[in-house]
């Protein structure tokens, strides 16, 4: 990774803030057509270079998989990490109705592929590494100023970057949005998540199992051979305490939770707990800046789609700037933002609001909402239009 801090004195065509894998693939893709790219990352550069598993299971659709090719991070991952999903089960407590997805009823070999948020991120970082991108870590940025040519980055430690654009990916709560005066709007769910990896005896037959209870979500992420992914959602305090519990009492309360579906069950990772908060920006631009990734829309991890939205944000943008450039127009405009911001903003905000309402309608005690979500499982699973719509945004083969 180049790190010569001389090169900061010089102007730049791109600053990205924030080393996640949605920045760094993005870095990546603009560095190999030519575009010099730094990217500034609060973190210490080992975070970056060697991340450790975190508990995060990434569920991949079929365009994401292309995006991923498209700016080098696929090849850099092992075949055998990706487990590919062939079934998805939607149950709630209360309700004998369940509501079944199916690869068989589409075109595609799977409905989609998981693979470990830690092996994504070590594939990003050496597909930033090889394309030359500058990666500066440990660095926090005090100050964001922009002209009506070029953006200036200022670090704490006295730098300043110049350069055409700013790319925000530096996650939901983005220092960087609010530097440049963008607000969000913020959804606390008053949950966390706990996740982690679980051998079962039963067999997950490479499906997908979600359960809402009024008080708490269970999923099963299918991961090769007899392991899964678990991700319990609970209330924060219980979350905290059922990370901390001792590892058999923890086996133990997960058998019951999934009512001994998977028989016996036993831990094989670190647990983990994340708060759920989700996130939508106002705007996806201000002028010389862009923002991609969580940065612009925070989603909630039910429908899977968060990273899936992250990727596309990049390729969007990318888009924009090569037809932009192709032309011989300043790619780094608000005309070009606009249109970036634009398309995105089609691709995420019906996804992001239909996400919030079955999370609530879903988690609602109330005996009307226990009612609706009995019927709308029964009637789901007969609409075939419906099942077909869903099975096109799981697998999203389609292109853009």
């Amino acid at each position: 990774m180049n790190l010569d801090l001389a090169s900061a004195a010089q102007p730049l065509d791109v600053v990205v803030i924030g080393a996640g894998p949605v920045g760094l693939g993005f870095a990546a893709a603009l560095a190999v057509q030519g575009y010099t790219v730094t990217v500034l990352e609060r973190s210490p550069l080992e975070a970056i270079a060697e991340p450790g598993f975190d508990g995060r299971e990434i569920a991949l659709t079929h365009r994401s998989m292309r995006i991923m090719q498209s700016v080098g991070l696929r090849s850099r991952i092992a075949e055998n990490e990706f487990s590919p999903i062939k079934r998805a089960t939607v149950m709630s407590a209360g309700s004998r109705h369940s509501l079944l997805f199916d690869h068989q009823r589409t075109a595609c070999d799977a409905l989609g592929y998981l693979v470990s948020n830690w092996c994504i991120r070590k594939a990003a970082y050496l597909a930033a590494k090889d394309a030359g991108v500058t990666l500066l870590t440990d660095r926090r940025i005090a100050n964001l100023a922009v002209s009506a040519h070029e953006a200036s980055v200022h670090t704490e430690q006295g730098e300043i970057f110049r350069s055409r654009l700013v790319v925000a990916a530096d996650g939901r709560f983005s220092e960087t949005r609010r530097a440049v005066g963008i607000p969000a709007d913020m959804l606390d769910f008053g949950k966390s998540m706990l996740v982690c990896r679980m051998q079962h005896d039963v067999p997950h037959q490479m499906t997908a199992w979600e359960w809402f209870h009024e008080d708490w979500t269970l999923a099963l992420l299918p991961l090769q051979g007899a392991e899964s992914s678990a991700v319990v959602t609970l209330p924060d305090a219980q979350a905290r305490r059922l990370e901390r519990a001792p590892e058999t009492a923890f086996n133990r309360e997960l058998e019951t939770r999934f009512q001994g579906r998977l028989g016996r069950m036993k831990l094989t990772s670190s647990r983990h707990v994340y708060p759920l908060v989700a996130s939508f920006s106002r705007r996806f631009y201000a002028p010389r800046c862009a923002l991609i990734g969580d940065a612009a829309v925070g989603m909630h991890p039910v429908t899977a789609h968060g990273f899936n939205l992250g990727l596309r944000s990049q390729e969007i943008l990318l888009d924009e700037i090569r037809r932009a450039s192709a032309c011989g127009l300043d790619w780094a405009s608000d005309h070009v933002l606009r249109s970036y911001e634009s398309a995105h903003r089609r691709a995420s905000l019906g996804l992001y609001l239909a996400t919030n309402a079955i999370v609530r309608l879903y988690t609602d005690p109330r005996p009307l909402a226990r009612a609706c979500r009995s019927v709308g499982l029964r009637l789901a699973d007969r609409v075939q239009p419906f099942k077909r719509s869903v099975l096109n945004a799981l697998t999203d083969a389609g292109r853009r």
